[in-house]
């Protein structure tokens, strides 16, 4: 069963005034199906001719077939039908260059559907391991390189067109280009087309939904990325806390991983069940405070005061000075060493950067000032500035109508030990998603949200399962109109990016509901679990972000 999001799969992860404003208005592009591709059910374009099709903006520069029967990727080996691969440079405006491609399986294996995959963090690459799964499941699927190459932040400074390219023109240029091939190929059109991803991808995922919503019929966005001027903020607020005026970790290592032991220790068993996890880290009162050393000095095995209050203070996020309201929301307690992606929770982009992750951002898309020093930030005022600048960024939109009144299915997914993109953040986001599509029933009749225990960025390690089929699971929403009561989530040892975990299932429920142990049966085994309304008090949101 391939993993929901993860390295190897990764399907490959404010303010009140500023978080309403509407995603910027894209700019005009080439239709999806040009005339001269346009389906005919007595007419297929076989793949080596594909490279004469004319699309607007779009030059097919290789089109051959595969039929190796194997794509090797971050996943290993995976076995698939012979393709039709095709590759294709978009260039909607002059200083673009975004590569696409596409993989068409043989029209004996096509299952008549598209599969739209997303990309990871600022990385210029497509992801393969996500490609190869659909292909393998039967989807004709896409992928892209967002517009640039490498994961350096200066490939936007000086160039603005491939900062709106890679926050969202891409994967819509990928998408049509997807559509058009594919329609001239086979000959028809296709019954539905979907797009998941996780964390950038995630982001991806809801620009589509908020931007284009006519461009997929399913979407899984999973821990998104889609608040990222507010991240960027929050990971500066977490970095500098974390770290002194010289830039020198305040915390080691192995003090974060007392916290998390502690944590775990402490607010474990608050769903009623010792099995490990942390059900919902918003109702977990425990203090770091608890670990401080007798004299309030530093040791290997207690936190000192000026680590307690940065501890404290990366917990609680980031608020606005001026009036309180908060930016960007706290990350769960309980990650901060959980294992994800062989690193340690926090040690990845808060405490282990020799500057703040993703500072050029600021840098070079916001104030285009390679020497911006963000010891000077001004949390308002600056905050105000990149909302504006790189607006291209965000996908924070709530009113999704136009997508839901077409059919459109969406499925949200977020890690509760997540210390990339904080699972309060993309709560806030579904809980105003609700607010402006007018109540919880509404949303739930096309929208979803389902929260991991356990799982940090993107499913990549934790303690919890965290592995689900999402392609299967947003293909059944749409393909039946049943929408998804429970997904099983299992743990998957013989995954690559994992390390070593017990067999272990258990069911995600729409949120805010929760799994409940029935009181019978083993705790590793979903069947043990009921999907229920949280006990009284237990979905209160604690620091929204996202109204």
């Amino acid at each position: 069963m391939p993993r929901l999001f993860s390295r190897a799969t990764l399907f490959a992860a404010l303010a009140s005034t500023a978080c309403s404003a509407p995603p910027p208005r894209p700019p005009t592009l080439p239709p999806s199906l040009p005339p001269s591709v346009a389906p005919s059910a007595s007419h297929s374009t076989p793949c080596a001719s594909l490279t004469a099709l004319a699309l607007p903006g779009v030059t097919v520069s290789s089109a051959t077939l595969d039929g190796s029967g194997v794509v090797t990727s971050s996943l290993g080996r995976t076995p698939v039908p012979p393709f039709c691969r095709v590759q294709a440079i978009a260039r909607p405006t002059a200083d673009s260059e975004i590569h696409i491609e596409l993989w068409l399986p043989a029209e004996a294996s096509w299952n008549g559907k598209l599969a739209g995959t997303g990309n990871s963090g600022f990385k210029g690459d497509l992801s393969y391991g996500a490609m190869a799964k659909a292909l393998a499941s039967g989807f004709a699927t896409g992928g892209h390189d967002t517009g640039h190459t490498g994961e350096d932040l200066r490939f936007g400074f000086g160039h603005p067109e491939k900062v709106v390219d890679y926050g969202y023109r891409a994967v819509h240029l990928m998408t049509t280009t997807l559509k058009a091939v594919a329609r001239a190929h086979y000959g028809r059109a296709e019954s539905h087309a979907y797009f998941t991803s996780c964390s950038a991808g995630g982001q991806q995922a809801l620009s589509e939904v908020q931007r284009y919503p006519d461009d997929y019929d399913g979407v899984v966005a999973g821990a998104p990325s889609n608040n990222r001027v507010a991240q960027t903020f929050g990971l500066l607020w977490s970095w500098l806390a974390l770290h002194d005026a010289k830039g020198a970790p305040l915390v080691t290592p192995a003090q974060l991983h007392k916290v998390t032991e502690a944590t775990l220790e402490a607010c474990d068993a608050i769903d009623g069940l010792a099995d490990g996890l942390i059900d919902d880290p918003r109702r977990c009162t425990f203090d770091p405070a608890a670990l401080a050393c007798a004299k309030g000095v530093s040791s290997p095995d207690c936190l000192g005061a000026q680590q307690v209050e940065a501890i404290r203070k990366v917990h609680a996020g980031l608020k606005s000075p001026r009036t309180g309201e908060p930016i960007f929301a706290g990350y769960p307690k309980g990650g901060e060493a959980l294992q994800a992606d062989g690193v340690p929770g926090w040690l990845r982009y808060l405490l282990g950067p020799k500057e703040p992750a993703r500072v050029g951002i600021l840098r070079y898309f916001v104030f285009r000032d390679p020497s911006w020093d963000y010891h000077s930030v001004d949390w308002d005022r600056d905050y105000a500035t990149a909302r504006r600048e790189a607006s291209a960024l965000d996908a924070t939109e709530t009113n999704l109508a136009p997508f839901a009144s077409r059919g459109g299915k969406l499925i949200l997914q977020s890690g509760w030990a997540d210390a990339v993109i904080p699972p309060e953040d993309t709560i806030a986001y579904y809980d105003a998603v609700t607010t402006a599509m007018g109540g919880a029933d509404k949303t739930r009749a096309f929208a979803r949200l389902f929260m991991t225990p356990g799982s940090p960025h993107c499913g990549l390690g934790g303690t919890g399962p965290d592995n689900i089929d999402a392609l299967a699971a947003i293909d059944q929403w749409v393909t039946t109109g049943n929408a998804p009561e429970r997904v099983i989530a299992v743990t998957n040892p013989t995954d690559p990016s994992d390390p070593p975990r017990a067999p272990r299932s258990r069911p995600l429920c729409p949120y805010p509901q929760v799994a409940r142990y029935r009181g019978a049966g083993s705790i590793d085994d979903a069947a043990s679990f009921v999907c229920q309304a949280p006990e009284r008090g237990a979905s209160a949101v604690i620091s929204g972000t996202q109204k």
